[in-house]
Parts: structure tokens; sequence; C-alpha cells
């Protein structure tokens, strides 16, 4: 009797140690796949601590402007939705893996989840490459990380554009999470589930958040083969993914009291009918807590801007670009 408690006490251990081994052996396939399927597409930046990876498009003397992805993304994202639209104007392009994802290394370890150490990282990155000050471009996420390094770094940072950027403080009520989300959330849980059941609940999920992340329109033809998304399934970015939307919150409210002493010429660009970041409570109040800030709004337009309106989002950035040469001083002899 003693031993057929103890058989069905320890059955659901067994059930879930069998759940988990699946799940590893699954993410293994997942992860050397996507690798596989998906090599770096850019050159290598050599920084403190590891490699920062690139995709570079446009004249090597051209104006040089720095793209920035957001949550879940790689270089890919930006590059492909409207990078290579700037480099065929002239720009000189150069999109960055954020630490932990695409191609580049998780440098500082969790410790990079803060926007100011990516910032940090991406502005020794610069530095090895020679670029600066640049037009910064930051989607989402990284519209907190352009403002970082604008902040941080304002040398290597000649003006921002921000497009869908999360950077104000979110309310209070976003940041309550159920009680099943805040245990797989603590350190050593969230990295046993990104290496066993985590890449293959979140390969299921790809394609409908593809489709949800473009609405109110429809996702663009092929979108995930272009961007790259599947390198996203790999348990490290899957990981350094979970801590920068956990770590943003803290992040945001310490870093927007600074948004006031910013100097730098800054194109808030979002879409009025994004459904992901509202721009009522992102991008309005961050245009206005930015000193002389310009606000672009576009009706109809949703979180995917650099991909649905492309052309439109090339235009500001080339004429804001212009706005600025005509406003620099000249240099007499």
């Amino acid at each position: 009797m003693a031993a057929l408690l103890i058989t069905i006490l320890a059955l659901p251990f067994a059930i879930l140690g069998l759940v988990l081994a699946l799940g590893a052996v699954a993410s293994l396939v997942i992860a050397l796949r996507a690798g596989a399927e998906n090599p770096p597409a850019g050159p290598f930046v050599e920084v403190a601590g590891g490699r920062l990876a690139t995709i570079q498009a446009g004249p090597a003397d051209g104006p040089p402007v720095i793209l920035l992805h957001g949550a879940s993304a790689n270089a890919s994202d930006p590059m492909e939705g409207f990078g290579r639209r700037l480099a065929e104007k002239g720009f000189r392009v150069i999109a960055f893996d954020r630490p932990g994802f695409g191609w580049s290394d998780r440098i500082a370890g969790s410790e990079a989840a803060a926007p100011s150490v990516q910032a940090r990282i991406i502005a020794e990155g610069l530095e090895k490459l020679g670029v600066g000050p640049a037009i910064v471009f930051g989607h989402s996420w990284a519209g907190a990380l352009a403002l970082a390094l604008a902040l941080d770094h304002p040398a290597r940072v000649s003006s921002l554009v921000l497009a869908a950027p999360v950077a104000m403080p979110m309310p209070a009520q976003m940041l309550v999470l159920p009680w099943y989300w805040r245990l797989a959330l603590q350190p050593p849980i969230a990295w046993l589930l990104s290496r066993t059941i985590g890449p293959p609940l979140a390969q299921s999920y790809l394609p409908e958040t593809a489709k949800r992340v473009f609405q109110p329109q429809f996702e663009v033809p092929r979108y995930a083969e272009a961007v790259r998304a599947a390198l996203v399934l790999r348990p490290g970015t899957l990981l350094a993914n979970v801590q920068d939307l956990v770590g943003l919150p803290a992040a945001l409210a310490a870093q927007s009291p600074r948004y006031g002493d910013l100097c730098v010429p800054t194109l808030v660009i979002s879409g009025a009918a994004d459904p992901i970041v509202r721009s009522e409570t992102q991008a309005v109040p961050l245009a206005k807590a930015i000193p002389g800030a310009r606000l672009v709004l576009l009706p109809g337009i949703g979180h995917m801007l650099h991909f649905v309106a492309a052309e439109r989002l090339t235009d500001e950035i080339a004429r804001f670009a212009g706005e600025r040469r005509e406003a620099a001083p000249l240099v007499r002899d």
C-alpha cells in the first residue's frame, strides 16, 4: 500500500520531468535550426565582454543612422522595414542586434536588461566603428534605449527618432501580474523554462504574435522570414527578452525624470491606431517632456509603422535630417 501511495505521489513529478526533458530536446532542435537558417547578416563589432552583431547598408561616407530594434526582434526588423530605403537615399545605416538578441552576446548578463547598460555597450560599439554623432532611431522598447544613449552618451547622438516608443512610466495596474507569471519570471525558473518548454511554446505562438503586432494593418508577406524572427526562439534570447521586458518599468521610472534635460533634436513618431504602445500614454506625453521635440501621429497606423508606413517614415527622417543640417551653424576659418 505504501509503495502504491508513493508511486501515485511521484507520478506528477515523473510526468513533469518527462515534459521538461522532451521540451529540452525540442528546444535544442529549434535553436540549432534557427541559427543554421539565419546566420549572421553583417560584421561583428568587438566590445568589452563580447561582440555586437550589425547589419550595415549605404555609403560609408553618408550621414550615419543607427537603428535599434524593439522587443523580440533583431537588427533585421528595422533594416528590412525601412533601413534599406534610407540607404538608397544616401544614409549610412547601421542596425545593431541589441545585447542578447540576434547574434549579439548578452554582454553584462542580466544587468543588460537596463536600457542604460545597453546604451553603454552600443556607445562603445559606435566608438569602435568610429561613428557619431549619428541620428539614432529606436522602435518600441528601444525608444527607451535611444533616450538612454542620448542622456548618457550625448557625443554619439546628433538627433533622435523615436518610433512607437516605450519611454514613459507605466500605470501601476499594468505592473500587477498573476501569481503564476510572477513565479515563472523568477530567475531560476525563467532560466529553466527558456531551455525546456519555452522555445516550443514560443514557436507555436510566433505566427499569431506577428499578426497581432501589425494590427490594424495586415502582416506584410513573408515578414517572419525577412526579419529572421526565429532567432528569438533560442533559449538565451528568450531569457534576454523576458529580462528586458520585466526590467523596463523600473528603468523608465528612474530615467523619465531626466527627459527635460535633453538638448538633442527629437522626432517622436507613432501610429495613432497602435494597440500595442498607445500614443496617448507614450508618444504624446514623451514629446511634451522633451524640449523642442516634434510629434508626428500617423492616422490609422499601428505599431509596425516602419513596415506599413515605411515610405512616410523614411521621408520624415530624411526631412528631419535636412532640417538639422540647415540649422547647423556655419564654421568659419
